[in-house]
């Protein structure tokens, strides 16, 4: 087995006290609410106290679910955009949770826009749906570019729904999902050439054109021109393949001053391999050690095409990687004392945060979940670490007879009786994440002194 040694510096981070840092999640919600309340303020001084008729009470709710539909297809946008702000500080997790259920908004509030519009003028203008539908694409401006966008939001909404997500492969569902950028640019300017809200409000039009012009912004730097800068300037690519366990191998990543990335271990980057079958997708995979100034390591588990694939990786197969991504670091850290949690491939992030978090001796433990013994990846590592700085290290595997130690509160509290004073990393698989965060909340730990990321799509 391979082991990187983090150095000095490493050394360093080891030994000093690092300063939780707060997570900005709760006032950008709040200001996301609050821009949603500036909407309907905007919709209700446009809005008549009194309504003809029940054509008059559809279009008007028709306008308030497309000026929500807009607003909130701007959030989902800037959720795209791969903030570091958001990514690091956040967590890449929460914002792909705040993503989807934006999404799922985003795309009711547009459908209740389309048939409330729809048929309050039909009422209005006793026809039929269809000619009405037929004369509302035809006849505004906009509206036929905005009828394609809503079709391919369509689209999106149901590829990226569970069911169906499930069953695809994640390069298709990727690419599908990008339909959105395209959609969103379609449906964009029918919103200023008929909304009310707009044509004649010269302030609320710049406010539209600004949020709008911030999202895209921020997407053209932080998805295209970061990406393409920090590739140029570090120039990665594979050092070697070195097997771990069974179907466990470490990808040594070598370039040039890659401390200039500023990753940190907990984190993960998005890695694209330039080579065949591999050039296309791009996965998230943790840092599995202490990134060095020339050297990065990830461990990886064939658990699917790309997983398997990285194996087969030949030395110089150039790198192209995003990120850091992830909160899951030493910041997080709000006590002395540290326990981590780990099953299957989730040992790689807590690896390097087990070699790097500050501390030392019996205040730090992980205790690592596997199947049988041969399952546990960077095993030596693990103990060398454990021997240098005095810190326990604790493995359950499953018996002779197949039997599989369940993580419980009563466990927890065997091996740490005073659980509920420490921090928690927890890292594995969905099943193992929800055993082992309702084990640690009946233990008595907080639920903001449990960290945990996931990398599903």
């Amino acid at each position: 087995m391979t082991t990187i040694q983090y150095g000095r510096a490493g050394r360093r981070q080891a030994g000093r006290r690092i300063r939780a840092r707060r997570s900005p999640a709760v006032p950008l919600l709040v200001l996301a609410w609050g821009g949603a309340a500036a909407a309907v303020g905007l919709w209700w001084r446009n809005t008549p106290a009194v309504l003809a008729d029940d054509g008059d009470r559809l279009i008007h709710a028709g306008r308030i679910t497309g000026l929500l539909a807009g607003y909130v297809i701007a959030l989902v946008v800037l959720q795209m955009a791969r903030v570091p702000a958001l990514e690091r500080r956040v967590g890449s997790d929460r914002v792909s949770r705040w993503h989807a259920t934006s999404g799922r908004y985003a795309l009711s509030l547009t459908l209740a826009h389309v048939v409330l519009t729809l048929y309050g003028y039909a009422l209005q203008g006793r026809i039929d749906v269809v000619p009405q539908l037929v004369s509302l694409v035809t006849d505004y401006p906009e509206t036929g570019k905005a009828a394609v966008g809503t079709l391919l939001l369509l689209v999106v909404g149901l590829v990226s729904a569970g069911a169906v997500r499930r069953r695809m492969r994640y390069e298709v569902w990727y690419y599908l999902h990008l339909l959105t950028y395209l959609a969103v640019y379609l449906a964009f300017w029918h919103q200023l050439a008929t909304g009310a809200e707009f044509v004649a409000d010269r302030a609320a039009r710049t406010a539209w054109y600004v949020l709008y012009g911030a999202a895209a912004v921020l997407l053209l730097w932080y998805r295209v021109l970061t990406p393409v800068r920090l590739n140029l300037v570090h120039r990665m690519r594979v050092d070697s393949v070195v097997p771990e366990a069974p179907g466990v191998v470490s990808v040594l990543v070598r370039g040039r001053r890659l401390h200039r990335l500023g990753a940190e271990a907990g984190q993960f980057f998005r890695w694209r391999f330039l080579t065949r079958g591999l050039r296309w997708t791009a996965n998230p995979y943790s840092l599995s050690a202490p990134p060095r100034p020339d050297l990065l390591r990830i461990t990886v588990k064939a658990v699917g095409g790309h997983s398997a694939a990285l194996t087969a990786l030949e030395p110089g197969t150039r790198v192209w990687a995003e990120g850091p991504y992830g909160s899951m670091t030493a910041a997080r850290r709000s006590r002395g004392k540290v326990l981590l949690i780990a099953g299957g491939a989730g040992i790689t992030p807590l690896r390097a945060l087990f070699e790097t978090l500050p501390g030392a001796g019996s205040d730090l433990t992980l205790l690592y979940r596997a199947r049988t013994a041969d399952d546990l990846a960077l095993r030596e590592e693990l103990e060398a670490i454990a021997d240098d700085r005095g810190a326990r290290l604790l493995y359950a595997v499953n018996g002779p007879d197949g039997r599989r130690p369940a993580v419980t509160a009563k466990m927890l509290r065997r091996i740490l009786p005073d659980i509920a004073r420490h921090d928690v990393y927890l890292c594995g698989p969905p099943g193992l994440a929800e055993e082992s965060y309702t084990a640690l909340r009946e233990a008595g730990v907080p639920d903001r002194r449990i960290h945990h990321e996931s990398f599903a799509f």
